[in-house]
Parts: structure tokens; sequence; C-alpha cells
């Protein structure tokens, strides 16, 4: 065995993992120990208008909770006329509404990245769109009467570990008006059935259009305060940041992105595509949290076509797309574009920043047409 991998596997023993910057290297021993942890999305789901659970995204930061719901109680207080205490039963019993929402890490496209920052190594798939049920948060921050000097509304959840030298909870906050947009709710089910473990069970928040950074799980407080959070993952995490004094701009809404299903089929170790030559439909979904889809572009090697819309499954959610290529044989380069309706286009290279947040550039399938 290695110094480096002695190393490595005494910071892991203790708990010491070391702190470092973007490399060009391979993979660490750390980035494996977190991709087996949280998997992403198998890109050929993309076929699904709603991602089956087992298939959506994951990541977690920590441990999963093990909650026990006859314990389980919601608290609403901090800088409010009428602090809550709820349970699930309680919360179940309100008025609920249902909506598709397309989930996606912050960090996906992160090991596309060059130099890579050593993290959660995601490629493109860290996606999902879930039919998702709960109870607008907006009526409960009513009932609980937010005080005038409040300003932001923190979410805490169950989940506690260690990042940089801290000890922590994961929390993350909303302004006031953030908050109390309508579609922000709390979920306690997804695609039908409560909400899995790994998804937050028993209650989680969903903020429809951000990245899932801001949806925190396994919820257990949500406090009003009167100036604005300084927690690690708000200020100290998810920032666009150009070096690591930037202090950046905060990280929100999801850009826009393309994905398509590889078509063909795959090799096992270097999922290089294979298909006959042919005619072939291309398909795949494209999504955006700044503004509604309004066009998405196929590449064959270098050339653009426009791909066909289907409407929309909800403000939301991703959008089908998909168009028609005449495959011929030899080596090809396929891509895909997203543009929303803000005019914000997927870039063609990547968008580079110090922690690998938001790296939407359009992605690129190498396929072998015989």
């Amino acid at each position: 065995m290695s110094e480096t991998e002695v190393s490595s596997r005494a910071a892991l023993s203790s708990g010491k993992l070391p702190v470092s910057g973007p490399t060009d290297g391979p993979l660490t021993p750390e980035e494996l120990q977190l991709s087996a942890r949280n998997h992403s999305m198998p890109i050929e789901a993309l076929r699904y208008d709603i991602t089956p659970s087992g298939l959506h995204y994951l990541l977690i930061h920590f441990d999963i909770p093990m909650i026990e719901p006859a314990h389980w109680r919601l608290s609403i207080g901090g800088q409010v006329a009428r602090p809550l205490e709820l349970t699930l039963d309680a919360i179940r019993s309100r008025p609920s509404v249902t909506m598709p929402v397309t989930l996606e890490c912050a960090g996906n496209g992160r090991s596309r990245l060059h130099p890579r920052p050593v993290s959660q190594p995601w490629v493109t798939e860290a996606v999902g769109t879930g039919l998702w049920t709960g109870v607008p948060l907006a009526g409960l921050l009513d009932e609980a009467g937010l005080d005038p000097t409040a300003v932001e509304i923190v979410f805490t959840g169950a989940d506690h570990g260690m990042e940089k030298g801290l000890e922590l909870d994961y929390a993350r906050s909303l302004t006031i008006g953030d908050a109390r947009h309508g579609d922000v709710m709390l979920a306690y089910e997804m695609n039908g059935q409560p909400l899995l473990p790994q998804h937050g069970y028993p209650l989680r928040l969903l903020v429809p259009g951000w990245y899932g950074m801001a949806s925190v799980k396994w919820l257990t407080r949500i406090e009003a305060v009167g100036e604005p959070f300084q927690g690690y993952y708000q200020i100290g995490n998810y920032h666009y940041r150009s070096s690591p004094d930037d202090p950046g701009a905060p990280v929100r809404r999801i850009r826009p992105r393309a994905l398509m299903v590889p078509p063909g089929f795959p090799d096992f170790l270097t999922r290089q595509r294979t298909l006959a030559a042919g005619p072939c439909r291309i398909e795949g979904r494209a999504w955006s949290g700044e503004a509604p889809i309004e066009r998405v572009m196929l590449g064959i090697d270098g050339a653009w076509a426009e791909a066909r819309l289907d409407p929309p499954q909800g403000r939301y959610a991703w959008r089908r797309w998909s168009c028609d290529w005449e495959a011929e044989p030899g080596e090809h380069l396929l891509s895909c574009r997203a543009t929303d309706a803000s005019g914000q286009s997927q870039p063609l290279e990547q968008n580079w920043n110090w922690i690998g947040v938001g790296n939407n550039m359009v992605q690129v399938v190498p396929v072998s047409v015989r």
C-alpha cells in the first residue's frame, strides 16, 4: 500500500479528511466513498415523465436519520406570534397540493470541470422529477403569525455531522418573500407514497425551481429570524466563487439544461454507444428554474437542428423533446442544448467555479454507427 493510501485511510478512520483544492488527478478515495453513497439517476430513466422513486438522484450530506414518526414533531417558532408544534398527522390533515417538480443537485456536472473541484463527482445525471404532495408553507407561516421584524425563515433538518471542521445540522434559509411563494411546500409524499428515508422522511421542504440544496430534508425546525442566517450551508457553501477568498454569488435557481437518452446500446465499462445505421429518433428532457423551456437544439458533429417539444407537464417539471436523425456509418458526437424563455442558453464551455456548482455546459455523447 502506498504512503498516500495509508494517509487517506488514516484520515478516513480518524474523521479528519484532507482539505484540497481543485485537481486534474484521478478521483480521490473520499470522492469514491461519496459517489457510493449518493447515486445519480440512470440516464435512460429520462424516458419517464415521473422518475421512479428508487431512480431519483440522491445527495445525502451526513447519515440518513432514523426517525420514529410517533415521536417526531415539527416546531415553528422564532419571531412569530403563535409558536406551533405539529405532528405528521396534523400536517397531513391540512389541505394538500400535488405537483411534478424537477430537482437537480447544484453540483451536477462537477466531474466534467477542469481542474475538478474535489467533492461528490457528479457527471450529468444528478436529477429527477418527482410527483410531490404536501402543504403550502405560506399557510403554516400565516398560522404562526410572522413578526414584522422577521427577515428570513431558517429550515433545519435532522441530519447532523462535520464539514470543514464544523459540527452542525444541515440548515438553510429563505427570505420571507421566497418562503411565502405559493408553490413552496412541506412535502410528505413522493410519487403517491410516503417519503422514503433517503428522500427526507417524514417531511422535507420543497422549493420548486431551485437547486436541491434549498429543499431541506428530514425537517424538524422552522424559525423566523430578524437578521440574515449565517449558517455554513448558507454562506460558507453553495456560492459561485472564482477562488476560496471570493465571497461569490449565492446559488439559487436551476440553470437551463437538456439531456438526451443516449441512443443504441452501451459498452459496459466506457458507456460508449453503438447503434445501427438508418433512421433514429433521439429524445430527452430539458428544464430550467429561471423560466420555461422555449427551445432545444440537437447537435450532430457540430451541426445543429431544432428539436420538437412536447407540451409542458408542469411549471417546474422537465419537458420532453425529440428529434429525428438519419444515422450514417462512422463515429459521431451528439449533443443537445436548451434555451429558456428568459433567453438563457446552455454554454458550450464549462462554467468553472471553486466548488463546482451550476456547470450546465452541453452534454456530449459519442456514438458508433455501424
